[in-house]
């Protein structure tokens, strides 16, 4: 309860402090009136309008979705802004006096409004929807917004440019704007970085559909607007933090400095026509004219937002740990950072901690009485104990009262407390990586393995296992070594050295002691299907033997183990009719754990008869069946084995992308945890029993919030690649961004919280990501048709049938030229948005009407849409095929091409499949690496791609050919990439250049080869990246971060000629793979 308390005080300071001041902060995307008089800005999810000056804001919007985006009418009459209250951002148009809004785009891709056109009839806006039919750009559609266009009054969306255009701004005609580029994935938010994939401004003239670039910084250039005449204010980061700056498209080198904040970036920028300048710095509003000094703007709001209220939230799945107690009668859940106990028959759920930190890794104790598990408070993770406080009370789902304490606490992370057999002892690790063992009597700990041997990528993935008698530890690790695991063998009282069990080239991992401990098991992937990409691949399980005569006995049949067992029965009886009474052992000597070390290799046996990928194991009590969850297709099912007769068979069917399973202590039960679903199956017959379990939670959201802030900062103190941080304070970040808090209640302006205080390290992979679930949400569906949305009038031409998609089908009529006229009956028109009449209808039969503009012929034709996602991978394969066409046209059939989209397994495959299928007999090939998001493949590419032939077959002294060179060396290859490299696909070109296997073409690289850990929080839609693993040459101290990758060719793809289908760094690299031939 104290620790609940103090938590509780640190927050309310938070939020008294924000109450003691009648002003608000952390407004988002402020926005002048065209006359300077008013400024509109979202605010804990609505749009309020306030006084250029200040003074109290009125709410323009008011219900529970996420509103903002607001953008003015040039006269000043309506306002533009965005609305996810469809489950996506779409535009909606409203008063500026306030009033009912209405809805403008239809389509369930994100759309943000940017402008309204010259004369205020359409409002321009930027959506992820796909390229122009025309552009050979990679297809990414979330990563470049398109120009939109939607009449005031409602109506058809038209496409205006596909360039890749965020913060557009018109100049007054409407016939030019400015606007930001966008060219890879990292976060928006990253401060401070040098590279190319940093964001510049353009000018776009429309009339000579021209792009010229107008700021030429390595860094940030973003947010343009317009000034007076050609000037153009932006945001830059060019004299260190983000500051306004003034320049002009005339002379855009001409570049003067406005505003000179040293710590925190100046951000949303907004210009009205009489001069006056709005922006938000340290989540204050200022307002400025040029030439004088920003000023604060107090602004203040009075609305109940429901600032520390708390939500009564029902819980019925959603588990992401079970442990079931000793008597068999109760499980200890977590759920969503909270620790339940329910009944296993049904009768109840009791909520055991309630707090808005984390709680997990639940153990309970031998008794049953107590529980431990890992809570993570006042900066540090440690292990705290509940018990039953009422002697008379044998349960805790029933439990009146119950004790909490903290057992093992210091400055340091301790977590994932595991009970010796005897209850007299706690293994669990400490930073991560450190085994200790904690001895309750003495409250004293000693190190069993120390620091070094092991490296945790997450928290816990470190496991061990306790001895029958609590006098020994099993445990994997790599010894210190950067490569596969090993079984080890510790003394619990840290005495004697670690004891390599296993001597494994392959990775032995989950080991378990078996048969009162005169065995182990474990899992190896030694003769396993593995991953070519260091993914998860198959393993089996092994036992090895600590006792002769049980692997003696355990290699037996049925049969002869029962013969064996007549005959010991008989010997027994003649030696006890001619013996003395013995004395009886004592139960220690009887517990006692004997291990013979010698020969293991010997009486090691592999248990599994097929190869899968594991989830877990558990042998019976009596060592004659093994329980496994194993993925043999594509999900986990429950498997068991009679290791006597070697028959394996599914015992029940689970369908589970996730799943972990304990024994009942009699053998009869299997309890599984299946993607949060708890159930019980019957450990002979199979049948399948759901648990459920009911319990409400108090979520206290902005607390929840306040936690998971404070995680990220001691997350990064630890983890971090670098321990210096990259020289920032990260602290002091830490504190301002908690001060924020309280202006927040929504995950949209959180996550950008999270993401400005990480991107504060300057790294890669950082950032918070938030995925929102609308279960009834609006979604489009495709039909495989590439249209010209361009065009307006009645009807939608079709340019295009994506091969693949519902219309590529035999005898079906639809064409390039096809103009379609109705979707289900309902006629397109000018006047109305065509994307609402394929709004959820994904799978379903829809009648499309359609005509053939040359023979004036009109079908009608039955079909049934897909997921847009789905489209997109068939536009993936769509520009595969078409670069591999034009590679093949350019090269006269010389060349070859591949495309690596991510760095991964199936990737890996299909790049194999491609080069030495297609391509084989191509002189020279292309490698194409361009927008490539990472992964872990870059060793086994360059290796691929570089092999040389050394001995050859000569079968009756006929040569065969090879896939490279006469000389065995391979073929000549170049690699193409790109500004949206990243991570892994930093790696690969840089290892490629390094070992001089060819030329590099292309965009220059951010120093991006940095491994993450992406961690989901306990509020699952959020998700948090943490570098943690810095990369470096061997030899070299400096890591590839931030250390941007040349090309030996520098192409740069120009608008112009992506968009209307030349690709210059594929033509270049035609030329030189010719002149290597």
């Amino acid at each position: 309860m104290k620790r609940l308390i103090i938590f509780f005080a640190i927050f309310c300071v938070q939020i008294c402090h924000a109450q003691t001041s009648p002003f608000i902060r952390w407004m988002q995307q402020p926005v002048l009136s065209p006359d300077g008089q008013f400024i509109t800005f979202g605010y804990k999810g609505n749009i309020y309008k306030v006084s250029s000056s200040g003074g109290t804001a009125n709410p323009m919007t008011v219900n529970n979705s996420y509103n903002g985006y607001p953008v003015w009418s040039h006269d000043g009459s309506r306002i533009a802004f965005a609305s996810n209250r469809y489950g996506n951002f779409d535009v909606f148009v409203m008063p500026a006096t306030g009033g009912n809004a209405e809805r403008l785009t239809f389509d369930s891709s994100k759309d943000l409004p940017y402008d309204f056109s010259a004369d205020d009839s359409q409002v321009y806006f930027g959506t992820d929807r796909h390229d122009f039919y025309t552009s050979v750009r990679y297809p990414n559609d979330n990563l470049w917004m398109k120009l939109y266009a939607v009449p005031v009054k409602g109506g058809r969306s038209l496409m205006i440019n596909s360039a890749g255009t965020e913060s557009v701004h018109f100049n007054k005609n409407g016939d030019k704007f400015l606007f930001q580029d966008r060219k890879g994935t990292e976060d928006p938010w990253r401060k401070h970085h040098r590279s190319a994939v940093t964001r510049d401004i353009w000018l776009y003239d429309i009339k000579t559909k021209s792009y010229s670039k107008v700021s030429d910084f390595e860094g940030e250039d973003r947010e343009p607007v317009w000034g007076a005449g050609d000037n153009f204010y932006y945001l830059s980061e060019r004299n260190g933090s983000q500051n306004l700056f003034l320049s002009s498209v005339q002379h855009p080198s001409e570049i003067k400095q406005l505003t000179n904040f040293t710590k925190d970036p100046v951000r949303n920028l907004s210009r009205a026509a009489n001069g006056l300048i709005a922006f938000t710095q340290k989540g204050e509003l200022y307002t400025m004219q040029e030439g004088q000094a920003p000023v604060k703007i107090n602004i203040a709001v009075a609305a109940d937002f429901n600032t520390g209220q708390i939500q009564n939230i029902s819980i019925k799945d959603g588990a992401s740990e079970m442990e079931v107690s000793p008597n068999g009668k109760e499980i200890a859940l977590v759920v969503r950072g909270e620790i339940y106990v329910t009944a296993i028959n049904g009768s109840g759920t009791r909520r055991i901690t309630n707090t808005p930190y984390q709680e997990n890794m639940v153990e309970f104790s031998p008794d049953g009485r107590s529980l431990i598990y890992a809570a993570e408070e006042n900066g540090s993770w440690d292990i705290e104990k509940a018990s039953l406080k009422n002697k008379n009370e044998p349960y805790f789902y029933a439990a009146t009262t119950i004790a909490t304490e903290p057992l093992i606490a210091s400055v340091k992370d301790e977590f994932k407390g595991v009970y010796s057999p005897d209850g007299k002892k706690i293994a669990y690790l400490e930073d991560r990586n450190i085994l200790k063992v904690y001895i309750l009597e003495k409250h004293t700990a000693v190190t069993v393995l120390a620091e070094g041997n092991n490296y945790a990528y997450r928290n816990g993935d470190i496991s061990f296992s306790w001895s029958p008698d609590s006098r020994y530890l099993l445990t994997s690790s790599s010894e210190g070594h950067a490569g596969n695991d090993n079984v080890i063998l510790l003394s619990a009282d840290g005495s004697g050295k670690p004891i390599n069990l296993t001597q494994s080239g392959f990775d032995t991992e989950q080991p378990q002691w078996g048969i009162g401990g005169k065995m182990m098991y474990y899992t190896s992937n030694k003769e396993g299907l593995r991953s070519l990409s260091q993914g998860p691949g198959q393993s089996d399980i092994y036992a090895t033997f600590f006792d002769q005569a049980l692997f003696n006995s355990f290699q037996l049949s049925k049969n002869d183990l029962s013969l064996q067992d007549e005959m010991k029965k008989r010997d027994t009886s003649a030696v006890a009719a001619n013996s003395k009474p013995q004395k009886k052992l004592a139960a220690d000597s009887a517990l006692k754990v004997n291990l013979n070390l010698n020969n293991l290799d010997i009486r090691t046996i592999k248990l599994s008869q097929n190869s899968a990928e594991i989830a877990t194991t558990i042998l019976s009590a009596d060592g004659e069946r093994l329980f496994f969850l194993a993925k043999y297709d594509n999900a986990f099912d429950l498997w068991v084995t009679a290791l006597r007769s070697h028959d394996t068979r599914k015992l029940a069917s689970l369908d589970a992308g996730n799943a972990g399973m304990e024994l009942s202590k009699d053998g009869k039960s299997i309890f599984i945890l299946a993607d949060g679903k708890i159930l019980k199956i019957d450990a002979e017959s199979g049948v399948k029993t759901p648990l459920a379990f009911n319990a409400v939670m108090d979520l206290n959201a902005d607390a929840e919030r306040s936690y998971i802030l404070d995680h990220a900062y001691q997350r990064m103190l630890t983890n971090f690649f670098d321990p210096k941080l990259q020289g920032v304070d990260l602290k002091y970040y830490h504190d301002e961004y908690a001060g924020f808090l309280p202006y927040i209640n929504n995950n949209y302006d959180f996550q950008v919280l999270l993401s400005e205080f990480l991107g504060e390290l300057n790294a890669s992979h950082t950032g918070g990501r938030y995925a929102p679930v609308f279960p009834n949400g609006d979604e489009t569906a495709a039909l495989g048709l590439l249209y010209n949305v361009k065009q307006g009038g009645i009807g939608l031409k079709v340019e295009e049938v994506i091969a693949g998609g519902p219309f590529d089908l035999a005898g079906s009529k639809m064409r390039k030229g096809s103009v379609i006229d109705q979707i289900n009956g309902v006629e397109i028109t000018a006047d109305a948005d065509w994307a609402a009449l394929l709004n959820r209808q994904k799978g379903k039969y829809t009648l499309i009407g359609f005509h053939n503009p040359e023979t004036n012929k009109s079908y009608q034709e039955t079909v049934k849409p897909i997921a847009a996602r789905s489209e997109t991978n068939l536009l993936y394969n769509r520009w595969t095929h078409l670069m591999e066409h034009l590679t093949d046209s350019l090269s006269g059939g010389k060349v070859g091409y591949v495309h690596i989209r991510q760095m991964d397994e199936a990737n890996f495959r299909i790049t194999i499949d491609k080069v030495k299928g297609k391509n084989r007999d191509k002189k020279a090939l292309i490698i194409d690496s361009r927008f490539n998001p990472g992964g872990n493949l870059h060793k086994q590419l360059v290796q691929f791609f570089s092999e040389k032939t050394d001995i050859v077959a000569r079968p009756q002294s006929h040569h065969y050919f090879q896939d490279g060179q006469p000389d065995g060396s391979a073929k000549p290859t170049c690699v193409l990439m790109s500004e949206g490299n990243y991570s892994d696909g930093f790696n690969f070109p840089y290892l490629y250049k390094r070992k001089g296997v060819g030329k590099l073409i292309g965009a220059p690289v951010a120093g991006t080869g940095t491994g993450v850990f992406w961690e989901q929080q306990i509020d699952d839609t959020m998700v948090i990246g943490f570098p943690q693993l810095g990369l470096s040459w061997i030899g070299e101290e400096t890591l590839f971060e931030n250390h941007q990758l040349e090309p030996d060719i520098k192409v740069i793809n120009e608008y112009n000629y992506f968009l209307n289908g030349k690709d210059q760094q594929l033509e270049t690299a035609v030329k030189e793979m010719l002149k290597a031939i």
